[in-house]
């Protein structure tokens, strides 16, 4: 017994129309597919070359070379809390001189800051120096001052563009007195010490002139130890000129 087909005269046409679309849809994704190939062909030969091309340098004193220079940078105010530190800047300092580095560029952009800093980087690079042959080049950006100069003192040699700001070899303390402002306000002022001079310089008790020499004594004896640090590192090539230890900043030409 035979079973006749129930289809709709228009079915094989339905049928055709979809036939074709799934095979126009797998010969769109060979296609793509052949592209993708084509384009991760060209990227891996394009960066094949890159490497052939660099090639060189890491032979012939490029990367990796031992011709080189080590960085140390002086960047920012000198202090503990900062990221010129004397703990971070001598370390960048310990690793320059133990590695293969040729010559050490103290790269200085500092308006200064703390003398116990800079002094302690002072000393380093004068340790470090005696126990090596590499030079230090102190390279002055915009600013080398104060306790940045201080730094660059202990280099070989120092180098600043003409517009460059230099010196200020000295030592200053700052603050206010409000003697008067509490007795304005109505309010009293209570300090309560062991020891006649804890409270020296306290901004709401009037200057007494024994502390007030003493604390100039303070500052002076600071600024000696500045003044022979930069004799010691600068030696001959100081000029006689004793403004050079005054305080004054000059622009890189005129230092």
């Amino acid at each position: 017994m035979t079973q006749e087909s129930n289809a709709a005269p228009g079915s094989d046409k339905q049928w055709q129309l979809l036939e074709k679309i799934l095979l126009q849809s797998v010969q769109e994704q060979r296609r793509a597919r052949r592209w993708g190939i084509v384009f991760k062909s060209l990227t891996f030969a394009y960066l094949f070359t890159l490497l052939m091309m660099m090639a060189p340098l890491w032979s012939w004193g490029g990367w990796g070379s031992e011709d080189h220079i080590a960085v140390v940078r002086v960047s920012g105010v000198i202090a503990e809390s900062e990221a010129a530190s004397a703990s971070a800047i001598n370390r960048g300092l310990r690793e320059a001189f133990e590695s293969e580095a040729k010559a050490i560029v103290l790269a200085i952009n500092s308006p200064g800051g703390s003398p116990v800093q800079a002094d302690q980087v002072f000393r380093e690079v004068k340790r470090l120096r005696a126990g090596s042959d590499k030079p230090v080049y102190a390279v002055i950006s915009d600013i080398g001052a104060s306790g940045a100069y201080y730094i660059a003192a202990a280099a070989d040699e120092i180098y600043a563009d003409k517009a460059s700001l230099v010196g200020s070899i000295g030592v200053i303390s700052a603050g206010f007195g409000f003697v008067d402002v509490l007795g304005k306000i109505g309010l009293e002022r209570r300090v309560f010490t062991a020891g006649s001079h804890k409270a020296m310089l306290d901004a709401f008790s009037p200057l007494k002139p024994d502390e007030e020499a003493f604390w100039e004594g303070v500052l002076q004896q600071t600024h000696q130890v500045f003044v022979d640090r930069v004799k010691e590192g600068r030696g001959d090539r100081l000029s006689d000129d004793e403004e050079i230890f005054s305080g004054l900043i000059w622009t890189g030409e005129q230092a």
